[in-house]
């Protein structure tokens, strides 16, 4: 768990960093490559878990919010070939490994990762059937507005999916998506990653649309 911790802890520095696009912005060695390469370790259990999860709702395309080296996204493509996907991050360098990534895995006909901030998407109303988040929320700097944005291009009847730290924010964004007219079901519940490791550390903010409603104005 103290591994876990402190590669939480770098990873954090790290994201602070992408808001500035610096190449090495925790001044301790963690490119961008040497974070994908550590998530695979650190958050195995984290990103099985999520993608299990994105699996078993995904009835149409999905987005990543925060995708950072693309590494959900690679395991949702591996095990649903009908999915088109798609992952934005901040950090022009994070994108940048997500791509080579995504090309050497053969997956370009399916998954797309493009630069973008949470608070910006560059997609129409409704484009999505879930829209999906990882360790992403504790890092956007005005998490109201992302949490709306992300519900704008979610699709009537799609599922809001966000996983992060149990955290006075992610309780402020299942109260944000339950004021919401259009959400049907809003649960938030902490998520234990295996028997090896009960202790929760992160929660899922999982909410419903309805099917017949549109993501209403913010």
């Amino acid at each position: 768990m103290a591994m876990l911790r402190d590669f939480v802890h770098r990873s954090a520095r790290l994201f602070a960093g992408r808001q500035r696009g610096a190449t090495d912005p925790s001044g301790m060695g963690m490119t961008a490559e040497t974070y994908d390469r550590l998530s695979g370790r650190m958050l195995a259990g984290l990103y099985d878990r999520v993608a299990r999860d994105v699996c078993a709702v995904a009835a149409g395309p999905v987005l990543d919010v925060g995708t950072g080296p693309a590494r959900l996204l690679r395991t949702v493509a591996s095990r649903r070939s009908d999915l088109r996907l798609t992952g934005v991050d901040v950090s022009p360098q994070m994108v940048a490994v997500a791509r080579r990534r995504v090309t050497e895995a053969g997956l370009t006909d399916r998954v797309t990762v493009d630069v973008a901030d949470a608070t910006a998407l560059p997609y129409p109303d409704g484009s999505f059937a879930v829209v999906v988040s990882t360790l992403s929320m504790h890092h956007w700097p005005v998490p109201v507005a992302a949490v709306s944005e992300l519900r704008r291009v979610l699709r009537p009847g799609g599922r809001l999916l966000i996983y992060d730290f149990r955290s006075a924010q992610l309780e402020q964004a299942a109260r944000l998506v339950s004021a919401d007219a259009a959400t049907s079901r809003v649960t938030l519940n902490s998520v234990a990653l295996s028997r090896w490791f009960p202790v929760p550390l992160f929660a899922r903010l999982n909410a419903e649309t309805h099917p017949d409603s549109a993501a209403s104005d913010h």
